[in-house]
């Protein structure tokens, strides 16, 4: 029999709350071990004088948050400690969606195919020529194939923006970049200023990592016309637009471009294997020409045989079914952690909501520190990455990154709701909702 815990109807706690803190103590402390049977609803309702609902709403929330399991038909139970933290720092697809089977039979057939010794020789500089076609190489575009997005960054810093210039970046950045270019000795310049002389502006037109904001069509138009004006060479990063799970997609910048000023990274990594490191760098052939000229010079090629694999996977369709396969699910994680931020996320809290990609950007109420909470977040399971690690200029202490595309919706409401717990504890106020909960 469950402990009977003492509830208080004068809290501003709603009773369902208690009643789960009270439940999930007694599992910490090990009073209700792993496998232990909790009474019926209804049962513990009557012997609690609460309204059943209430006790339903304590139980959903235990099992959300992966303390509890429930079966119809045979009740609920203690679950068995999770051995993995919930980790919401790292922007990765989900691994349970990788399509193993289809993956094997494309490796087969690669490995079968009569050029395969052609494709373990030494390469070229740009990449695998027939990768490369399909990716839009043509007379007056030309691609490089690099091994990521990062390696095109590297890239595009070493030739473009060396010691001592200045580039204009979104802030908060991704910190991949903000690292690169920080370690070429190059001054990073926070959008939307312009600097007189600066080489580069480098955008995240869709999904933005990491605040998962996009660009209007207005605002795409804008930077165009002032990055014409001002002279500067544009980087679009364009790694997230093909997971955009609702609404209409805008035209990107290398389409509205009319003077070959764009060059546009794109990636495998988020929509396929990341562990394939197949990325790739579009524009103009002069200055693809320079980018790959200095990745001769560090690696001379990236590995043919991923690229092959991963042009056989494309073309195949098996690519194309796997990502519509990875946009119902993203839509289910998007789901997942808007409803999940609204229902346990102390009052005030505000968060960006995207229509794809794989991350967003929550922003506590003053005066609770994202980074000073981290610690206690991590002693109940989760991880995040607070806004100091994205910050250019203007760091946000109450912001933090929670990018939700490697977790199931069951993992990311489990994890919110833990978050939610570890920051209403040192919130001076109460959200609203939870004042008119059951009780």
């Amino acid at each position: 029999m469950i402990p009977l815990p003492a509830l208080d109807e004068q809290s501003e706690t709603p009773l369902y709350r208690q009643l789960f803190d009270a439940i999930r103590v007694a599992i910490r402390d090990g009073v209700l071990p792993p496998g232990h049977r909790l009474p019926p609803t209804r049962e513990l309702a009557g012997s609690l004088s609460l309204n059943r609902t209430t006790v339903s709403a304590a139980y959903e929330l235990l099992d959300q948050a992966g303390l509890i399991r429930s079966h119809v038909g045979r009740g609920s139970f203690v679950a068995e400690p999770s051995s993995s933290p919930i980790s919401f720092a790292t922007s990765r697809p989900l691994d349970e969606l990788f399509p193993l089977d289809e993956f094997r039979a494309t490796v087969r057939e690669v490995m079968a195919d009569s050029s395969i010794a052609a494709i373990l020789q030494l390469g070229a500089p740009h990449g695998y020529a027939p990768l490369r076609r399909y990716l839009g190489a043509s007379e007056t575009e030309d691609v490089l194939v690099t091994n990521g997005c990062q390696q095109a960054l590297d890239l595009i810093q070493r030739v473009l923006a060396p010691l001592g210039t200045a580039v204009m970046v979104e802030d908060p950045t991704y910190p991949g970049l903000k690292n690169v270019f920080e370690r070429g000795g190059v001054r990073l310049i926070p959008l939307p200023r312009w600097e007189a002389g600066a080489r580069l502006a480098i955008v995240t037109p869709n999904f933005q990592n990491p605040t998962g904001h996009t660009m209007s069509l207005a605002e795409r138009q804008q930077l165009l016309g002032d990055a014409r004006e001002q002279g500067v060479t544009l980087i679009e990063i364009d790694i997230y637009s093909a997971l955009r799970y609702q609404g209409d997609a805008l035209p990107s910048l290398v389409e509205l471009d009319d003077t070959g000023s764009v060059l546009q990274i794109g990636s495998f990594s988020k929509v396929s294997f990341p562990g394939l490191r197949i990325g790739w760098v579009k524009g103009r052939r002069d200055l693809i020409a320079r980018l790959a000229e200095a990745k001769q010079w560090t690696d001379l090629h990236t590995d043919q045989l991923s690229q092959a694999i991963v042009l056989r996977f494309a073309e195949s369709g098996r690519l194309e079914a796997h990502r519509q396969r990875v946009i119902a699910t993203g839509r289910e994680q998007l789901a997942a952690v808007a409803t999940a931020l609204d229902r346990e996320m102390p009052y005030g809290t505000t968060f960006t909501r995207p229509d794809g990609g794989m991350n967003l950007w929550v922003r506590l109420p003053a005066p609770l520190d994202a980074a000073a909470l981290l610690p206690e977040a991590q002693r109940v399971g989760v991880n995040y990455l607070p806004a100091r690690y994205f910050a250019v200029s203007r760091p946000e202490p109450g912001a933090f990154r929670l990018s939700f595309g490697g977790l199931t919706p069951e993992r990311i409401s489990a994890g919110v709701a833990l978050l939610g717990e570890v920051f209403r504890r040192e919130s001076p106020d109460v959200h609203p909702e939870l004042l008119t909960a059951m009780v």
